[in-house]
């Protein structure tokens, strides 16, 4: 194994090595607040 005597720095954006959109936050409130309606619905129908 080499032993490397200056390890290579990285920023933050070097390190992610790509674009960071925030579409993922969208989706997790999206799919949040479809599946609160779908068991309003479910409690609904059943109760």
């Amino acid at each position: 194994m080499a032993i490397m005597d200056h390890p290579e720095r990285l920023t933050a954006t070097e390190a992610r090595a790509g674009a960071t959109p925030h579409v993922t936050r969208y989706v997790l409130a999206i799919s949040l607040v479809l599946l609160v309606v779908a068991f309003a619905a479910l409690l609904m129908i059943w109760a």
